[in-house]
């Protein structure tokens, strides 16, 4: 779905509405958003979308791409909306990073580390979007990886992995699997898949048969 497009979004007529109005309040006046920002989900709802995310993320996308900000105004902005927002609003900012930074600058990779620091699941997911991918520095991306596992979040929800598992991940991951094997604890099965590529058979022996 076109973030631009707020017609695709499935929205009753007085929610369609009012978004419209949103939209074009915070286009002539960027300061609407701080208001309209939070007020999404009560105006537009929650439904699920086939692109995994919800209404109200994809509605607060949309407010995101109205701001007329550049550079650091945009930055203050945006960063001011996540620290002041509740749980869902976080989540939406984060699942906007790859738009808000076309330019690729890395300007937003603050809001992504303070997020990996956290311990909401569904924060951190939303943090290792592809944002994270394309700009988290390869070791910093590693340890993500190992805290969604230490977290139990799957790792085929974290964008980018295939293209950035590398032998040093491999190592840390089949460190991991040791480590449970030793105290009799489980290993997750989607380890294997990443360490198997990287490693000796005597290793990726250790990682099959724990798994």
């Amino acid at each position: 779905m076109p973030l631009s497009d707020a017609s695709v979004l499935p929205l009753a007529a007085e929610a369609r509405a009012w978004l419209d109005t949103a939209l074009t309040e915070v286009a002539a006046s960027p300061a609407a958003i701080r208001t309209r920002f939070p007020a999404v989900r009560r105006h537009c709802g929650r439904a699920p979308l086939p692109d995994g995310r919800t209404v109200d993320e994809a509605a607060r996308a949309l407010l995101l791409a109205a701001l007329p900000l550049r550079d650091q105004a945009l930055t203050d902005e945006v960063v001011a909306l996540h620290r002041y927002g509740d749980p869902a609003e976080q989540r939406a900012v984060l699942r906007a990073l790859p738009q808000l930074d076309r330019e690729g600058t890395g300007r937003f990779l603050d809001l992504v580390r303070q997020t990996l620091r956290g311990n909401d699941n569904t924060l951190i997911e939303a943090a290792l979007g592809p944002y994270a991918a394309a700009h988290l520095p390869a070791d910093e991306y590693r340890q993500a990886v190992l805290k969604c596992v230490f977290c139990e979040i799957p790792l085929a929800r974290i964008a980018g992995l295939d293209d950035r598992a590398d032998a040093e991940l491999a190592r840390m991951l089949s460190d991991f699997a040791r480590e449970r094997t030793a105290a009799g604890r489980p290993v997750p099965a989607d380890i294997a898949p990443l360490v198997r590529p990287f490693t000796t058979s005597a290793l990726t022996s250790i990682t099959d048969e724990t798994v």
